[in-house]
């Protein structure tokens, strides 16, 4: 990681003070909202204004940085599931990690786009390893019979923007979550069910 003044590498201190500074503005964004000031993110990371205006020289260069923070660890935290040994708790446990970081990850992206900035574009790299991570997901939960085979990632990735905006403005309902897996669960054909009954 480089300097945005410098260009250079930052030091190891300076690292931990840019991680401090991402952690306390996603804390403060997600409970007090985008509209809170940068003054208080240095408070709550415990460093001066300087410091942060030295690795974010603007409020929405901050805000970018932690979405794309937030889309790099919900991949890492992906990645990681990969190898579970319960494929389908994996995918549908991920799907709603997703859901529950919405309001958070709305409220940003409205934030930058009121800026003239695209977020898509911001987080291009991230959004993209989430999506290829995410993928694996699907494919270990269908290959275990856990979700129904006719899905694709792009229409579990319509399904899950469409249930991260619903609790965004809505707060994270359990009840629908509850609808939307039993859509994607895989269901035995006419002739299994009437096999057995």
């Amino acid at each position: 990681m480089t300097s945005p003044a410098s260009g250079r590498p930052l030091r190891a201190d300076a690292l931990r003070n840019r991680a401090k500074v991402l952690a306390a503005a996603e804390e403060v964004f997600a409970v007090q909202g985008t509209s809170s000031s940068t003054e208080e993110v240095a408070r709550k990371a415990g460093v001066g204004i300087g410091t942060v205006f030295r690795h974010f020289p603007t409020k929405e260069s901050l805000l970018e940085a932690v979405l794309v923070a937030l889309l790099e660890r919900l991949a890492a935290e992906a990645a990681e599931l990969r190898s579970s040994a319960d494929p389908g708790a994996a995918f549908f446990g991920f799907f709603s990690r997703v859901v529950s970081q919405a309001a958070t990850k709305q409220a940003i992206t409205e934030a930058l786009a009121e800026a003239g900035i695209d977020a898509r574009e911001t987080t291009g790299g991230a959004g993209s390893g989430l999506t290829a991570a995410l993928g694996v997901l699907l494919e270990r939960a269908q290959e275990a019979g856990e979700v129904r085979a006719d899905v694709g990632p792009g229409e579990i990735m319509a399904l899950l923007a469409g249930m991260s905006y619903a609790a965004a403005r809505a707060g994270a309902r359990e009840d629908l979550l509850r609808i939307a897996f039993d859509g994607l669960r895989s269901r035995p054909g006419p002739d299994r069910g009437a096999a057995r009954g």
